[in-house]
Formats: C-alpha cells, structure tokens, sequence
C-alpha cells in the first residue's frame, strides 16, 4: 500500500552541475542539482534553475553566458565548497583551474570531465528561483570518459543529488537498453491471441 507525502517533488536524484559566470569582472561557480533537459534536438536546450539570491544569477543575466560543468566523484569536495560559500563573499576564482572555449563569459572547470558552454536562450522568473535556459553553443569532454566517441556516463563517474537524504550519491551499473529492452514485451503484445 502506497502512502501519501504530499505534493513533494520525487524526481531525486539529479545530476550535480557547477555552473560557471562572470560576475562582478571574475569568474565565478556554484554547484546546482536543479538542472533539466529542454529538448535533443538543435538548437539543443537545457535548464538551470537558482535560487533568486544567489550571486551567479546577476552575471548570467548580465553576460548572458555561462557554463555547465558536470563534476565526477573525485571532485565531491570541491563541488560541495562552491555550493555552501557565496561568492559575495568568498572569491570562488581560484578554486579551479580555468579554460574558456567560444565564449568568454563562460569559464569552464579543467578538473571537471564534461563542460558546456551555454548562451542564454531566455529566462522564466519563478516567484522564488530565476529559470534559464541556455543553448548549449559547444560541449568539452575528455577523452578518457568517451567510448566510441560518446561520453560513457560509467566514465564520468558523475555525483548525484539527493534532497530526501541530503548527499551525494554515484550511479550504478546499466539495467537495459533504451528504445530496446521494451521490445521483449511489445513482441509478446504483438502476437495474435491463440484460440
């Protein structure tokens, strides 16, 4: 029997991001879980989502450039320090070291195995959390996390967020095939009844 929890969000968990600006002049980073994907298909979208107080959001908005960067386990220290300190108050500048790709405004994380560079695409203001979408403009990753060419989410090692228990979590191994372990049940579904 199922219980009722109220309208609580159950998506958890979600990868962990840390998302990079130019504020105030200096790059600048905070770690984000609130992260989604808009669509697949070009211009590719994603989604951000920060709480209207934090100090990235002034540079986004600013510059209208940032960048994801997707931490592996490795980095869990690192990716938790620029989650709890603010950059009004700590210069966040120097805890990693820095590369930029087509867009300036969007410094990117060397340590970290997958960065995005991403433009602005728009913005949707939510009464506690300012929305934006980014386009994603290019996507770095290192070579030792690719397998045929396409990054291996087993190689990236990526930390998960979960709000429910509030920590760090990393993934698993693969269940199945996507658009095929389906198929063992559509093949039984497509079979005409017996008489």
């Amino acid at each position: 029997m199922k219980k009722s929890l109220g309208g609580i969000n159950a998506l958890y968990p979600t990868p962990t991001v840390i998302v990079g600006a130019i504020v105030a002049g200096k790059p600048n980073f905070i770690t984000i879980a609130h992260v989604g994907i808009v669509n697949h298909a070009k211009p590719h979208l994603i989604s951000i989502s920060l709480g209207k107080a934090h100090y990235t959001n002034a540079g986004i908005r600013e510059n209208k450039e940032f960048s994801v960067n997707i931490p592996s386990e490795a980095l869990v220290v690192e990716t938790d320090y620029v989650g709890i300190v603010s950059g009004k108050k700590v210069d966040k500048s120097r805890v990693f070291e820095l590369f930029y790709g087509q867009l300036p405004k969007a410094p990117l994380i060397t340590a970290c195995p997958v960065c995005m560079e991403c433009r602005l695409y728009d913005t949707y203001d939510t009464p506690t959390h300012d929305l934006f979408i980014g386009e994603i403009v290019e996507t770095h990753a290192e070579e030792s996390v690719l397998t045929e060419g396409k990054i291996d989410v087993a190689k990236v090692r990526p930390l998960l967020f979960d709000m429910n228990t509030v920590k760090y979590w990393s993934i698993g191994t693969a269940v199945g095939g996507c658009w095929d372990i389906g198929k063992q049940m559509k093949a039984k579904s497509d079979k005409p009844d017996s008489p």
